[in-house]
């Protein structure tokens, strides 16, 4: 089994680009499959999740080509199958964009329940609702969410939780409906904005995204395009903390910082310098961290998918940090591995963390939980005392391309090693 090893300590400094956003990826990939023409992808992240859902397009019919590394070409004009029950769909979120995305084209679909990181209960409600305002019955049998419409109308749908998944389903779905739709209370994330961009570069007619109310006019048919995905805020924030935990000084670049602007914010009152450029943003850790309070809200608020990396910074900040999780009721899971490496951290309640600063982090042996959580403890690896070894990797490659690589280009002490024997050669030649 690989592992991360890792000798905290050194500073981070340099320049990291950032990757494009795997969370608009995954619904892009499904909303190409929506034409019969050939479609080209740019900016992908080379990450296992992207793999999961292209093996899964190509099972049922669908043209993948890589172009390279980061462009892929995909053609929906063969599909022969509407059932997606590839066993990998069942460990990610974003195959259930599928749904939607097949729902307007064929007015059928039916996905396999997806997974994902377990940190809490992700209803699928609201994208159900929302698909039954468009005239579709939806059940869950067998495993599958399985929908279907003679005629798929335009409709008003009131969220009644700001969710990112079912604004996207939905806003897809109404895309090939016909008449009008109406999505109240939407999403606001770069990526929901990346979707419907993708989309009216398609020939859809969609209106408002990024704002709480999003107006869509069906049209009878999308036709290819030549598109690129955003850049990853949630990669470029992570290695933004990872300055600050690590008192270093690092670039991000190929971002859009008005996209980031809740993580810099944060950082700047926890006591970091940021500089900011038309696609990058720098973070100077020179003085000692202080303490915060944060709670996760959705978009343009502080991200949940950043809390694991403020609370590794703020366990090491003077005085005392409160964070409230507001989005998910079980991502708290990793303080249990953070308090293994000194963190003094109480969880109350399951949705608040108390954290008193600490001098330090010392290394241990640690297992991930989750994606980001992976990646924030790896954060905290490279500011600890000693040696840190990581198990359960395999989560952080969901969504993190060459992360160990991109690491070691800013001075970080870490390699994948897959034995005992390969753990103690580390330890001898970083000594």
């Amino acid at each position: 089994m690989e592992q991360y090893a890792i000798k905290g300590g050194n500073p981070l400094v340099g320049d990291v680009e950032i990757a494009g956003a795997k969370n608009a990826a995954l619904p892009v990939f499904a909303a190409a499959a929506m034409t019969d023409e050939t479609v080209y992808i740019d900016n992908i992240p080379d990450v296992s999740d992207i793999e999961v859902i292209l093996n899964a397009m190509s099972s049922i019919g669908v043209t993948v080509k890589r172009i390279d590394r980061h462009k892929v070409l995909i053609n929906a004009g063969n599909i022969h199958n509407l059932t997606i029950e590839n066993e990998g769909c069942k460990k990610i979120r974003g195959s259930y964009y599928l749904l939607g995305a097949f729902l307007g084209k064929y007015k059928h679909a039916e996905v396999v329940l997806p997974g994902g990181c377990d940190i809490g209960y992700r209803a699928i409600d609201q994208h159900l609702k929302g698909f039954r305002a468009l005239g579709a019955e939806v059940i869950i049998e067998h495993g599958l969410i399985k929908a279907r419409a003679e005629h798929l109308r335009g409709g008003h749908v009131y969220m009644d939780k700001v969710s990112v998944g079912a604004t996207i389903n939905v806003m897809m779905a109404a895309a090939l409906a016909e008449g009008a739709t109406t999505i109240e209370n939407s999403a606001k994330e770069p990526h929901v904005v990346d979707v419907a961009n993708f989309l009216n570069s398609m020939g859809a007619n969609v209106k408002g995204a990024g704002t709480d109310v999003i107006r869509i006019k069906g049209v009878p048919r999308l036709h290819g395009t030549d598109y690129t995905i955003i850049p990853d805020q949630i990669e470029a924030g992570t290695y933004m903390f990872a300055a600050a935990v690590t008192k270093g000084d690092v670039t991000v670049k190929n971002v859009i910082p008005k996209h980031l602007e809740s993580i810099t914010a944060k950082l700047l009152e926890i006591g970091c310098e940021v500089k900011e450029a038309d696609d990058s943003i720098r973070v100077v850790a020179s003085k000692p961290l202080v303490h915060s309070q944060v709670r996760t809200l959705p978009y343009p608020g502080f991200p949940t998918d950043m809390q694991p990396q403020i609370t590794v910074a703020l366990a090491l900040a003077k005085g005392t940090s409160i964070v409230t999780e507001s989005i998910y009721e079980n991502r708290f899971k990793y303080v249990d591995e953070l308090i293994r490496m000194g963190a003094d951290i109480k969880v109350e309640g399951g949705d608040t963390a108390i954290i008193d600063g600490v001098g330090k982090y010392t290394g241990a042996s640690i297992t991930v939980p989750d994606l980001r959580a992976g990646a924030a403890l790896v954060t905290a690896a490279l500011a600890a005392e000693g040696f840190t070894l990581v198990d359960d990797i395999r989560y952080i490659e969901r969504g993190y391309e060459d992360f160990p690589l991109k690491l070691r280009n800013l001075g970080a002490q870490i390699e994948v090693v897959e034995s005992e024997k390969e753990y103690q050669k580390f330890k001898l030649k970083v000594g």
